[in-house]
Parts: C-alpha cells; sequence; structure tokens
C-alpha cells in the first residue's frame, strides 16, 4: 500500500463548535464522534479530527481543501454570508480578493479558533501535465 494521509488531530476551544463550522461552510456531511474527536471527513478519505483541549488559545494551522468550481462557488458564497474577512493570499494583503493562481481560484480565511483555511480549484503549481 502506498503511504496515504488518513487523519490529522485539529486542536479548538470548542471541537463540536469548530467540526460543525467547517462542515456547514464547506457543505459536508456533519461531523460525527469518535472518542473525544468530532470528525469531519473530506471526499477523499482523509478526515480532520476535532479535539477540545481546555485551551483558551489553540496554536492555528493550515488546511487546504481541493475543491470543483460548482463548490467553489458554493463555498465561498457561505464564507462571504457568514461575514468572515477574506483574502487572496495567505499573507492577508489583499483583503476581499480571490486569487487566480494557476487558471484556478482560491481564497483563504479564519475559522473562529484562527484555523488557517483555503479552497482552491487547481492545485499549487498547476494539474500535472
Amino acid at each position: 500500500m502506498a503511504v496515504q494521509l488518513n487523519h490529522h488531530i485539529v486542536h479548538a476551544r470548542d471541537a463540536e463548535a469548530s467540526a460543525a463550522y467547517l462542515a456547514a461552510i464547506l457543505g459536508v456531511d456533519p461531523p460525527t464522534r469518535f472518542g473525544p474527536f468530532m470528525v469531519v471527513e473530506a471526499a477523499n478519505g482523509v478526515s480532520l479530527d476535532f479535539m477540545t483541549t481546555g485551551e483558551e488559545h489553540v496554536h492555528p494551522g493550515h488546511y487546504a481543501f481541493l475543491v470543483s468550481d460548482d463548490e467553489f462557488d458554493a463555498i465561498f458564497g457561505r464564507i462571504q454570508a457568514s461575514g468572515a474577512d477574506f483574502y487572496a493570499d495567505p499573507h492577508q494583503t489583499q483583503k476581499g480578493e480571490i486569487n487566480h493562481d494557476w487558471g484556478g481560484r482560491g481564497v483563504y480565511w479564519a475559522d473562529p479558533d484562527g484555523q488557517w483555511l483555503e479552497i482552491l480549484t487547481v492545485p499549487y503549481g498547476g494539474w500535472p501535465t
């Protein structure tokens, strides 16, 4: 078997709220509980397993999701409707814009815990030829 990423643990102040936020924004199935984790499944079988830390501040990570053009439109609409600030770049210098890197579209925003989220329609560097 080739090496595959299976899951990643995401620290949160409130695992249920953070997982529910991500699932709702992405338009995926609601999170499920697995032990102390609230699990959000991506279509490729990789999951983000949210765990309540009990800490007031969590160290944010960066999570990027490759989506279709139709999914981008729907997710971006939910980001805008949520009132979250969004950016075309990870350095937060192009507020209120999306990017068109490699002929696709991408956008960055933060969840309520400060986790840095990204959706993109073309992978970094473009599609393999």
